[in-house]
C-alpha cells in the first residue's frame, strides 16, 4: 500500500544483506523523464501501468537485489506472477488508518489527491490486500515498529525459511539513538 514503508525498509534490508536496492517508482520516473504524478495526470493510469509492468519485468531479472514496488503493481496479473515466481515477496501490511496517519500531508501520490484520502486508502486496501496476500511469500504486520525492527522481522523470516544464511546477516540491526 502507499506509505507502507516499502522503499525505506527495502533500502535498509538491502544494506543489511549487502545487496543492491531498486525502487521501481524511481526507475519508472527515470525512464519517463518526469514525476509519476505528472505522467499519471498527462497519460492516465493505464499508460502508467504499462510502463510499470515493463520496469518490474526488468527488475525481477536482476539477481542479488531488493526491489520496492509501487503500491499498485499487484493490480496487473503479469506483475503478480513475475514477482511471485522470480522473487521472494514480503508484504508490509498496514491498516488504512495507520497509512493515513503517515500520509495525511503527502501531496505526491496521485491516487490520494482526493477529498477523503482515508476513504480512498480503505477502498485501496479492500481491493489490494487480497492481491498482496496472493503474491506474498511473507506477510509482516507493520503496526508502529521502527524501521530496524521491521528489518529484523524480515531477516528472521528469511532465515527461518532458509533463504538467508544467518552467518551473512548481523545478529541484529542496531537501532538509532533517540533524537534529543
Amino acid at each position: 500500500m502507499p506509505g507502507g514503508g516499502k522503499s525505506t525498509v527495502g533500502r535498509h534490508l538491502a544494506r543489511q544483506l549487502g545487496l543492491r536496492f531498486f525502487d521501481a517508482d524511481v526507475e519508472i520516473e527515470r525512464r519517463i523523464g518526469c514525476s509519476i504524478r505528472v505522467y499519471f495526470e498527462r497519460e492516465g493510469e493505464a499508460s502508467f501501468r504499462d510502463v510499470e509492468q515493463h520496469v518490474v519485468g526488468e527488475l525481477v531479472g536482476n539477481a542479488d537485489t531488493v526491489i520496492a514496488t509501487g503500491g499498485g503493481t499487484v493490480l496487473r496479473e503479469a506483475n503478480r506472477l513475475a514477482l511471485r515466481s522470480a522473487t521472494t515477496v514480503v508484504y508490509l501490511r498496514s491498516t488504512p488508518e495507520e497509512l493515513f496517519r503517515r500520509l495525511r500531508h503527502d501531496t505526491h501520490r496521485p491516487l490520494l489527491q482526493v477529498a477523503d484520502p482515508l476513504r480512498k486508502l480503505r477502498d485501496l486496501f479492500t481491493e489490494r490486500d487480497p492481491l498482496y496476500r496472493q503474491t506474498a511469500h511473507f506477510i509482516i504486520e507493520t503496526g508502529r515498529p521502527s524501521v530496524p525492527s521491521l528489518v529484523n522481522m524480515i531477516l528472521m523470516q528469511l532465515e527461518l525459511a532458509g533463504l538467508v544464511d544467518p552467518a551473512r546477516v548481523p545478529s541484529s540491526v542496531e537501532p538509532r539513538p533517540p533524537r534529543e
